[in-house]
C-alpha cells in the first residue's frame, strides 16, 4: 500500500493534539466565585448522570447488534464477521465524541460567564474555544478511526496486486460500513434522547417559570432551570457531537463505496485513488478548519459576533477548496470511468467546489430565515401582536417557506455535481460540503455554551451588563445552531443519494420502477416514516414536559419560601424526570429507523426497499428543514422582545402580551428545532446505511428480478441515472 494513506490518520492525530491544547486553555480560565462554580457543578453532574444512564441502555443495544452483525457477516461472501468489531468501534467513538464535547462544554459555560464580566471579546474567545474543542475533536476522532480502520482492513483482506473492484476490496468496504452503522446508530439515540431531555426541561421551565410565575428564564428559583441547562449540554452538545460524527463518517464512507467501483487505472495508488480522495479531503478540511478558528475574534463591544464567525467559516471553506485542487491533481489520474460515465480529475474538483458552494448557500439561507432583524423573524414578531394563535401561524408559515430556496439549491447542486462526475460527483460534493465539519461544529457548539453561560449569570444574579453580553452570544448561537442543522440536512440529502446508488450496485438491481405497485407502495411508506418519527419525538417531549410542569408547580405550591429566595428548590427531581423520560422515550423512534428497512428489504426485496429509501430521503429532508427553521425563527422572535420591538408604532418588552405570545411560539418550536428536526438527517442516513448493510443478503431475494423490464422504467425519479443503462453524457 502506498505510504500516502498513512497521512490520513496523521491528520486525525494533529486534530486531537490541537483539541487537547485548546481544552487545556479553556480549563485554565477563571471559573468565577463559589456560587457560580456550585451551579456549574450541578449542571455538570446532571449531564454526566444522563450520559451514564444512556450509555447503559446503548451498551446493551450495541452488544446485541454486534452479535447479530457478526453472525450475518458469516452468511454471505461479500461480508465478514469482522463487521461486528467495526460496528463496535464506530459506536464507541461516536459516544466518546459526544462525551468529549459535553465535558468541555460544562467547563466552558461558567468560564464564559466569568469572562463576560470583563468584555464581550473575552466571552466570545472562551465560548468559541470551548466549541472548537468539540468540532476539532469530533473530526479528529472520525478521521483517525476511519483512516486507521481502512488501513487495517485493507491489509487483512486485500492481497498485493488485487483489483480495486474485486471481492477482497468489496469485503473491506462492506466491513467499513459497519463503522458507519455503529456511529449513526449511537448518534440517533443520542440526538433523540438528548433532544427529549433538553426540550422537556425547557418547555416545563418556560411554561411555569416565565408564563405562570413571571420570573426570568433562568431564575434560580425555578426548579427546572438546572435541568434546562443540563439539557443544553446533553442535547445540543453531546447529541450534536455524536450526530455530526456519524454524518461525517457516513459521507466519507458513501464516497468510498462508489469510489471502489471506479476504473482509475493509471494512478500511482493501485487504483485506490477514488477511495482515498474523500478521506484526504476530510483530513485537509480538518487542518484548515483549525486555521479558520484563528480568525474568529472581535475587539470592541459593538463588533458583530456573527461577522466574526462568518469570517472564520469562509476562511476554512476557501482554504479547503484551494487544497482540494492539489489533492485531486496529486491523487487522481486524468481519466476515470464509473458505470459507463467518463470524467476527468478536474471534473471531480469542480464537483467538490459545487459541494462547498451548496453548503455555504444553505448556511446563508438558513441564517436569513432564523436571524434577528430579518424579514421572516420580524413577520413572526408582528403577528405576536395579535395573539398566540397568529404567532403560531406565522412560525409555521416561515418554516414551510424556508424549504423552497434550500431545496432549489440542493437540486441544482445534485444536477451540477452529477454533470461533472456522475454519481461519484454527487458523493464527492457531499464530502466537500462536510470537509469543514470541524469549523461548522465549533460554530454550532459555541451556542449552547453561551446559553449555559447566560443561565449561570441569571442564577448567580450577576450585573445586567454580564447578562447582556451572554444574551448577545446566545442570540447569535440560536442562528448558528439553525444554520448548522440546515448544513447537516443538506449533507444528508447528498450522502443518502450516494448511499442509495451504492445500495443499487450491491443489491444487483438496475432501476427502481415506480410503475410497479409494490415499489410505489414502498415509496409512500418511506414518505410516511419521517412523519411518524417526528410524531413520536414531539409527543415524547409533550409527555415529559407535562411531568415537568406538574413537578415545578408542586414545588412552588408545597415548598414555602422559594419565591422569596429563602428555600432551595429540589433541582434533582426535575433532572430525574428529564433523564428517565428521555431514556424511555428514545427507544421507539430509534427502532423505526433501524427495523423498517430490514422488514421491507427481507419481505419485499431490494427494489421495494429502494422505493422506501427514496420516500424517506425526500420527506425527511423537507421535514428537517421545515422544523429546524420554524423553531429557530420562533426562538429569535421571542428573544427580540428582550431588547424591545416595535409593533404598529408601539414598543413592547418582556412580560408584555405580545411577548407571552412569542413564548408560546418558542415553546411549540422547541421540539421542532432541537428534537425531531435535527434527527431527520440521521434518520435519512441510517436507513440508507442499514439498507447497504443488508444488500448482500437480499440481492437474490428480489421477487421481481426476473421481470425488471416488464413495464416502462422511470429512471429520473431515482438516483441511479449514472448507471450504464441510462443515456450517457458526452465524454469530455
Amino acid at each position: 500500500m502506498n505510504s500516502i494513506i498513512y497521512l490520513i490518520p496523521a491528520f486525525g492525530v494533529i486534530g486531537l493534539i490541537v483539541m487537547a491544547i485548546k481544552s487545556a486553555w479553556v480549563t485554565k480560565q477563571d471559573a468565577g466565585d463559589a456560587k457560580m462554580t456550585e451551579l456549574a457543578g450541578y449542571i455538570a453532574d446532571g449531564a454526566m448522570a444522563f450520559l451514564k444512564a444512556e450509555w447503559k441502555v446503548l451498551g446493551y443495544f450495541a452488544v446485541f447488534a454486534a452479535i447479530l452483525l457478526g453472525w450475518s457477516g458469516s452468511l454471505v461472501e461479500d461480508s465478514s464477521p469482522l463487521i461486528a468489531i467495526s460496528f463496535l468501534i464506530g459506536a464507541i467513538l461516536s459516544a466518546f465524541a459526544g462525551y468529549l464535547g459535553m465535558k468541555i462544554a460544562t467547563k466552558a459555560n461558567v468560564r464564559t460567564t466569568q469572562a463576560a464580566r470583563t468584555s464581550l471579546a473575552q466571552a466570545l474567545k472562551v465560548s468559541f474555544n470551548g466549541g472548537s474543542v468539540m468540532g476539532i475533536g469530533v473530526a479528529g476522532l472520525a478521521i483517525l478511526g476511519l483512516g486507521s480502520l481502512f488501513i487495517v482492513l485493507y491489509q487483512l483482506f486485500v492481497p498485493e496486486g488485487a483489483a480495486i473492484n474485486g471481492l477482497e476490496v468489496k469485503k473491506a468496504i462492506e466491513v467499513l460500513a459497519g463503522f458507519s452503522l455503529g456511529a449513526e446508530s449511537i448518534a440517533l439515540f443520542a440526538r433523540v434522547g438528548g433532544g427529549i431531555y433538553t426540550k422537556a426541561a425547557d418547555v416545563g421551565a418556560d411554561l411555569v417559570g416565565k408564563v405562570e410565575a413571571g420570573i426570568p428564564e433562568d431564575d434560580v428559583r425555578n426548579p427546572a432551570t438546572i435541568a434546562d441547562n443540563v439539557g443544553d449540554n446533553v442535547g445540543d452538545v453531546a447529541g450534536m457531537g455524536a450526530d455530526l460524527f456519524g454524518s461525517y463518517v457516513a459521507t466519507i464512507l458513501a464516497t468510498m463505496v462508489l469510489g471502489q467501483e471506479i476504473d482509475a487505472s493509471g494512478d500511482n495508488y493501485q487504483g485506490l485513488s477514488p477511495i482515498l480522495l474523500p478521506m484526504m479531503i476530510a483530513g485537509l478540511g480538518l487542518i484548515f478548519s483549525i486555521v479558520g478558528t484563528w480568525f474568529v475574534r472581535i475587539k470592541k463591544e459593538t463588533d458583530s459576533v456573527q461577522n466574526a464567525l462568518n469570517i472564520g467559516n469562509w476562511s476554512s471553506i476557501i482554504l479547503t477548496a484551494i487544497a482540494s485542487y492539489f489533492a485531486v491533481t496529486m491523487l487522481l489520474p486524468e481519466k476515470l470511468v464509473h458505470r459507463g460515465f467518463e470524467f476527468s480529475s478536474m471534473d471531480v474538483f469542480f464537483a467538490i467546489i459545487v459541494g462547498l458552494i451548496v453548503g455555504a448557500l444553505m448556511s446563508l439561507i438558513t441564517e436569513y430565515y432564523t436571524a434577528m432583524g430579518k424579514r421572516p423573524v420580524l413577520s413572526i414578531i408582528k403577528q405576536s401582536g395579535t395573539g398566540h394563535a397568529t404567532n403560531i401561524i406565522g412560525g409555521l408559515s416561515v418554516g414551510m417557506e424556508s424549504t423552497t430556496l434550500p431545496i432549489l439549491v440542493l437540486a441544482a447542486g445534485i444536477i451540477a455535481s452529477h454533470a461533472f462526475a456522475g454519481l461519484y460527483g454527487v458523493a464527492i460534493a457531499a464530502a466537500g460540503m462536510m470537509a469543514t465539519t470541524a469549523m461548522q461544529l465549533a460554530i454550532d457548539a459555541f451556542g449552547p455554551i453561551a446559553d449555559n453561560a447566560g443561565g449561570i449569570a441569571e442564577m448567580s444574579q450577576l450585573p445586567e451588563e454580564v447578562r447582556g453580553r451572554t444574551d448577545n452570544l446566545d442570540a447569535v448561537g440560536n442562528t448558528t445552531a439553525a444554520t448548522g442543522k440546515g448544513f447537516a440536512i443538506a449533507s444528508a440529502a447528498l450522502t443518502s443519494l450516494a448511499l442509495f446508488a451504492a445500495f443499487v450496485g450491491v443489491s444487483g438491481i438496475s432501476s427502481i420502477d415506480i410503475y410497479k405497485a409494490p415499489v410505489l407502495a414502498g415509496l409512500f411508506v418511506g414518505g410516511m416514516i419521517p412523519f411518524i418519527f417526528s410524531s413520536l419525538c414531539i409527543a415524547a417531549v409533550g409527555r415529559a414536559a407535562m411531568d415537568m410542569v406538574n413537578e415545578v408547580r408542586r414545588q412552588f405550591r408545597e415548598i414555602p419560601g422559594i419565591m422569596e429566595y429563602k428555600a432551595k428548590p429540589e433541582y434533582e427531581k426535575c433532572v430525574a424526570i428529564s433523564t428517565n423520560a428521555s431514556i424511555r422515550e428514545m427507544i421507539a423512534p430509534g427502532a423505526i429507523a433501524l427495523i423498517s428497512p430490514i422488514i421491507v428489504g427481507f419481505t419485499f426485496g431490494p427494489e421495494v426497499l429502494g422505493g422506501m429509501l427514496a420516500g424517506v430521503t425526500v420527506s425527511g429532508v423537507l421535514m428537517g428543514m421545515f422544523q429546524s427553521n420554524a423553531g429557530g425563527a420562533w426562538d429569535n422572535a421571542k428573544k427580540s422582545f428582550e431588547k424591545g420591538v416595535e409593533i404598529n408604532g408601539q414598543t413592547y418588552f418582556k412580560k408584555s402580551e405580545p411577548h407571552k405570545a412569542s413564548v408560546t411560539g418558542d415553546t411549540v418550536g422547541d421540539p421542532f428545532k432541537d428534537t425531531s428536526g435535527p434527527s431527520m438527517n440521521i434518520l435519512i442516513k441510517l436507513t440508507s446505511i442499514v439498507a447497504l448493510i443488508i444488500a448482500p443478503h437480499i440481492a437474490q431475494k428480489n421477487p421481481a428480478s426476473a421481470d425488471l423490464n416488464s413495464s416502462p422504467k422511470i429512471e429520473a425519479v431515482t438516483p441511479v441515472s449514472g448507471a450504464s443503462e441510462t443515456p450517457r453524457l458526452p465524454e469530455k
